[in-house]
């Protein structure tokens, strides 16, 4: 870096640091994203990102978000072979054992595996100009001002070096995700430790990749029925990218599948509905079982804080981690990168603590909420249940009924799930008449399964592109 020239540096080269890299790349002339992994040239699942070898989810406004930030992103990942859908329309979802009735609303699936989409993304950071990366370095902690209001850079050591170094920065953004470290370098630098937020969801899942010989979806782009209270396993099955389907098996409070797999193909037959289990029969695991532990979701109120110091912004799951099953968190990535954009027109270095509190207005508040509410319909979640919290919830369980039977309710559902609307939409007057015309008559019957298809070409997911294009 030039005597006259500023840098900002990325802590974490996840999704989220990639996000980050891009906006601050318009109002830095260095930006440099460091991690303990290879980044660049880097295919499958990282060994730092567990969550690589499993299903990630990316909403419908974290497609709209990554495509304002890269644009033409998201028809290079189709072109790569990544399908496509409504995530009204073809995907066939399940609430309480119960098919919605599928309607388009506009809402662009990207069901690409995580390696896949980390790989896009990061190819179009890296093409960037001022974006560079330091890979296979540890991050030891932060560099300040001696009056430590201020972070002026970090130290760091690579894995081939014998010695730490610092790197100056004007601006450092943590990225590392759940583990972050910085409450503690807070504490270490005499702030006040940020507030956690905590629910214990007891979560696990696990993760197979599968070819077919047959065809079970008849034109959907995933089968996914979701927990309930009275069952607390779900799945999604969705095609995704090489030509593979992928299924992600899940229970909660200490309900986990198993991974052998007998015992997984059972865990799978006990799902509220037999459409994932019928079509497991006709197909080929490409992988073993693989399973992941979540117990615990987090929200670190960084916007609480009374003081905070200068040069430092945190982003992504180092700030709030949801229940994955919602696939709210790369989204909610997304959102944060476009809160750091906004608080860089000036040129000036961000405030802390007022990007804190929009990006809670902004990206986390509502999600949060919107968490909340469904993970406290199980009951051995611990959790303040509010009397907003259990209205939410009784009108929750209305929309799902309802959507059974009305497909404009399952649209509107699902702009609110994907975050293209807020849940206040669903409260609208026309809406809540919708809402409660369909849910007095009570759940509609599920219709006739369809045995699985013999198998297509690929053509069928270019028609499901073009369809939700």
């Amino acid at each position: 870096m030039s005597s006259t020239g500023t840098r900002a540096v990325v802590l974490g080269g996840s999704i989220a640091g990639l996000f980050a890299a891009k906006v601050l790349s318009e109002a830095y002339d260095e930006v440099l994203v460091v991690d303990r992994d290879v980044l660049l040239g880097a295919d499958g699942p990282r060994r730092s990102c567990p969550q690589g070898k499993h299903i990630n989810g990316l909403l419908a406004r974290g497609q709209k978000a990554m495509e304002e930030l890269y644009p033409g992103i998201t028809e290079e990942l189709f072109a790569d072979g990544v399908p496509t859908g409504d995530l009204a329309g073809d995907v066939r979802w399940y609430f309480n054992g119960r098919r919605l009735k599928p309607q388009s609303a506009e809402l662009v699936c990207v069901a690409a595996s995580r390696p896949m989409l980390e790989k896009h993304i990061r190819n179009r950071t890296n093409a960037v100009e001022n974006i560079t990366f330091q890979q296979e370095t540890d991050i030891l902690g932060l560099e300040t001002t001696p009056d430590r209001r201020r972070v002026t850079g970090i130290r760091v050591q690579g894995k081939a070096d014998t010695a730490e170094r610092v790197i100056s920065a004007d601006l450092v953004v943590d990225a590392t995700g759940r583990g972050s470290r910085t409450p503690i370098w807070l504490e270490d630098l005499g702030y006040p430790r940020v507030e956690e937020e905590r629910k214990k969801i007891g979560l696990g899942y696990v993760t197979q990749h599968y070819r077919l010989t047959k065809d079970p979806y008849h034109g959907d782009l995933s089968i996914n029925p979701a927990a309930s209270p009275e069952v607390p396993r779900g799945a999604i099955f969705t095609k995704t990218d090489g030509d593979r389907v992928e299924l992600t098996v899940y229970g909660l409070l200490g309900d986990h599948p198993p991974t052998d797999q007998a015992g997984f193909y059972e865990f799978v037959k006990s799902l509220a509905i037999p459409d994932i289990h019928l079509a497991l029969q006709h197909a080929e695991p490409l992988d073993e079982p693989v399973a992941f532990r979540f117990p615990t979701t987090l929200r670190r109120h960084y916007e609480t804080m009374s003081r905070f110091p200068d040069g430092l912004l945190v982003t992504g799951d180092a700030v709030c981690c949801f229940n994955p099953i919602y696939a709210q968190g790369m989204s909610v990535a997304a959102l944060g990168a476009l809160t750091i954009r906004a608080h860089l027109h000036t040129g000036a270095t961000p405030q802390p603590l007022q990007y804190f509190r929009d990006l809670a207005t902004d990206a986390i508040d509502a999600t949060w909420e919107m968490t909340n509410t469904v993970d406290l319909s199980f009951k051995g979640v611990e959790g303040n249940r509010t009397l907003k919290v259990r209205m939410g919830q009784k009108y929750l369980k209305l929309v799902q009924t309802a959507a059974t039977r009305d497909g404009a309710v399952t649209a509107a559902y699902m702009r609110a799930a994907g975050l293209v609307e807020s849940p206040e939409s669903l409260m609208r007057p026309s809406m809540v008449l919708r809402v409660l015309r369909n849910a007095v008559r009570g759940p509609a019957a599920n219709p006739p399964l369809l045995e699985p298809a013999p198998r297509e070409t690929p053509k069928t997911t270019r028609n499901t592109r073009r369809k939700a294009a």
